[in-house]
C-alpha cells in the first residue's frame, strides 16, 4: 500500500514539473520581446537609471538639443510705443552713487565684562557687619562693604606693634646689630599686612593707636551694582571664597544675532545704534567692538558683540533691542529695485536700445538698499533699463522669441470677441472669434475671418492661430502652447478646434500664408475663462 502511493506521488511531481517546463519554454520568446522593448523604451535622462562608463554615446542626448524644463532664450523684442504705453512701461538711468546699507537685526544688552569686579578676602576669618546687604544695591569705590575677624590677621597686628616697640628701644643704639634686626623686623611684619590687602589707612592706624585692630574693614574695589552677594553676618570664609560682583554698568555690551550671510560686510568699530521700545525715538550710539566665531546652528545667526556707552543704566542687562548696523558699501551701480526680473534662476533687465527695441540682459545683483538695488554684473553706468511693467516686457519678448517674429506689434484691442486692427501688410484685415466666446479652458472652435484691401474675402490660404502664455515662475507656472491649423470654409473664413489647458490671459498670433509667403498677420491678446494650473 505505502509503495503504490509513493508511486503515484512520484508519477504527479513529474506532471507537474514537465507542464513547468514546457510553460516557461512557450514564453520565453515573449518574454525575451518584452525585456528588449522596456530597454529599449528606458529614457536615458531617467535619473533612477544608473549607467555605466560603458554607456554608448548614442543613448545621450543630442548635443545642442534643449532641454526638457529649459527657459526659452529671449533675443531682443520691439514693441511698438502704443504697446508700451499701453502696458505703462518706464525707464530709469543706471547710475553710480556712494552708497550705504543698514543691517536691521534684534539684540540683547549684556554686562560690560571688562568692567566686572570680585571681592574676596587673603586671609580665613568670620564675618562682622555687613554694610552692603542687597544684590543690585550700587557701591563706590572705597565704600566698606562689611568688617572681618581673622587671627592670623590679629596675629600679624601683633607682630608689627611688637617689632614696632623692640624698634623703639633699641633707638639709642644707632650702630648696633640689634636695631638694624628690629628694622627687618618691622618691615616683614608691614609687608605682611600689604599681603592680606589691609588698607595703607588702617596699618596708618594701627601705628598711631598702638593698638590690635580685632576687626577690619574691607572696601570697594570699584564703584558698580553688586550683581551677586555672598557676605552674610558670622558666615566663615576662605581666601578663595567669592563674596562679592560688583559690575560697572556706566558701559554695556550688546549681542547682536547676525545672519551668516551679512557678516562678511561687517568689521570691528563700525558704527551702529540701538532703539527701544521703553524709550520711543531715543537712539544709543556705539561701534562693534567683535564678531564671534561661532555660528548658531539653529538659527544660521553670528553673535556680533557692540560697545554702547549707558548714561543713566537706561540700557539694562537682559532688554531686548532693536540694532542698526550701518554698513558702508562704496561706489557702487544701482538702479531701481523694479528694474530687475527674478525668474526664479536668473535675474534680468531689460535694456532699452530706442525705437521700441528691448534687450534682456542677465545681471548679477547685490544687496537691495531702499528702493534701488546694486548690479554686480551685466550693466554699466549710463544703460537705460526699463523700471517698471518687466513682467509684461517678459511675456511679449517670450511670446515673439517662441514665434520667432521680431516685427513691431500692433494696436490691437483685446478680448474673447472680435479684435480690430491692421494686419503686418496693412492691407488685409483679419477677424478673429472663438466658441465659445469668450474661449474657456478645454475644448473651443477658433475662427478667422480674411478679408482683402477691396473688402473681398481670401481665399486658399493657409492659416494658423497660436496661443501662447508665458511662464510664471513665482506661480509655478512653466510657459504653455497651443496651436491650431485652421482649414478653408469658404467666404474668407477659417476655423479650426483648439485645446487650452489653462484659462488666463493668452497672446494670440494669427498668421495668414499663400505660396510659402507670409501675407497677413495678426497679434492680439484673449482671456480666457476656467481656472489656471
Amino acid at each position: 500500500m505505502n509503495y503504490r502511493r509513493a508511486f503515484f506521488g512520484a508519477v504527479a511531481f513529474c506532471a507537474v514539473l514537465l507542464a513547468a517546463l514546457g510553460y516557461a519554454a512557450l514564453h520565453r520568446g515573449k518574454l525575451t520581446t518584452l525585456a528588449a522593448a522596456a530597454a529599449q523604451a528606458a529614457d536615458p535622462t531617467d535619473p533612477v537609471v544608473a549607467r555605466g562608463p560603458e554607456a554608448s554615446s548614442a543613448s545621450s542626448p543630442a548635443a545642442g538639443a534643449a532641454e526638457p524644463n529649459a527657459q526659452p532664450a529671449l533675443g531682443p523684442a520691439q514693441i511698438s510705443p502704443a504697446r508700451l504705453q499701453e502696458i505703462g512701461v518706464t525707464t530709469a538711468v543706471a547710475e553710480m552713487k556712494d552708497v550705504n546699507d543698514e543691517l536691521h537685526v534684534p539684540g540683547n544688552v549684556d554686562i560690560d565684562e571688562q568692567r566686572l569686579a570680585y571681592v574676596q578676602t587673603r586671609f580665613p576669618g568670620w564675618i562682622q557687619n555687613v554694610f552692603a546687604n542687597a544684590t543690585y544695591q550700587y557701591v563706590s569705590k572705597g565704600q566698606k562693604l562689611f568688617t572681618i575677624y581673622s587671627p592670623d590677621l590679629v596675629s600679624t597686628e601683633q607682630e608689627y606693634l611688637l617689632a614696632k616697640q623692640n624698634q623703639k628701644s633699641f633707638a639709642g643704639d644707632a650702630h648696633g646689630m640689634g636695631m638694624q634686626e628690629r628694622g627687618w623686623l618691622v618691615q616683614a611684619a608691614e609687608e605682611r599686612l600689604r599681603q592680606f590687602d589691609v588698607p595703607a589707612a588702617e596699618i596708618a592706624s594701627l601705628e598711631q593707636t598702638g593698638r590690635v585692630q580685632r576687626e577690619i574693614a574691607v572696601e570697594s574695589p570699584s564703584s558698580g551694582y553688586i550683581t551677586e552677594r555672598n557676605a552674610l553676618p558670622n558666615a566663615y570664609v576662605q581666601p578663595d571664597t567669592k563674596l562679592y560682583t560688583i559690575a560697572d554698568l556706566s558701559t554695556v555690551w550688546v549681542y547682536a544675532n547676525v545672519f551668516q550671510s551679512d557678516v562678511g560686510r561687517l568689521k570691528p568699530d563700525d558704527p551702529a545704534e540701538v532703539s527701544v521700545d521703553a524709550y520711543p525715538g531715543r537712539h544709543f550710539s556705539g561701534r562693534i567692538d567683535q564678531i564671534l566665531p561661532e555660528v548658531d546652528v539653529t538659527t544660521r545667526t553670528v553673535r556680533v558683540r557692540l560697545i554702547f556707552r549707558n548714561p543713566g543704566v537706561m540700557l539694562k542687562p537682559g532688554m531686548y533691542v532693536n540694532v542698526d548696523i550701518a554698513v558702508p558699501l562704496g561706489r557702487q551701480l544701482m538702479i531701481p529695485a523694479s528694474g530687475v526680473l527674478q525668474t526664479g534662476t536668473r535675474a534680468i533687465a531689460f535694456l532699452d536700445r530706442g525705437q521700441g527695441v528691448l534687450e534682456p540682459r542677465d545681471v548679477e545683483v547685490g544687496p537691495q538698499v531702499d528702493d534701488s538695488v546694486v548690479i554686480l554684473k551685466g550693466l554699466a553706468a549710463g544703460d537705460r533699463i526699463v523700471s517698471s511693467a518687466n513682467f509684461l516686457v517678459d511675456s511679449e519678448a517670450q511670446l515673439q522669441a517662441a514665434l520667432g517674429s521680431f516685427t513691431p506689434l500692433p494696436q490691437t484691442g483685446s478680448g474673447g470677441g472680435a479684435g480690430n486692427g491692421a494686419g503686418a501688410a496693412g492691407a488685409m484685415q483679419i477677424e478673429l472669434t472663438t466658441e465659445p466666446s469668450p474661449p474657456r479652458k478645454g475644448a473651443n472652435t477658433v475662427t478667422a475671418k480674411v478679408t482683402g484691401a477691396d473688402g473681398k474675402p481670401v481665399s486658399g490660404a493657409q492659416v494658423t492661430a497660436t496661443f501662447f502664455m508665458p511662464a510664471m515662475p513665482v506661480m509655478g507656472m512653466p510657459s504653455m502652447h497651443s496651436g491650431a491649423a485652421l482649414k478653408d470654409r469658404g467666404d474668407g473664413n477659417y476655423s479650426g478646434p483648439l485645446q487650452l489647458d489653462s484659462g488666463g490671459t493668452w497672446q494670440v498670433t494669427v498668421v495668414v500664408e499663400r505660396g510659402g509667403q507670409t501675407i497677413a498677420t495678426k497679434q492680439l491678446s484673449v482671456s480666457a475663462t476656467g481656472g489656471m494650473e
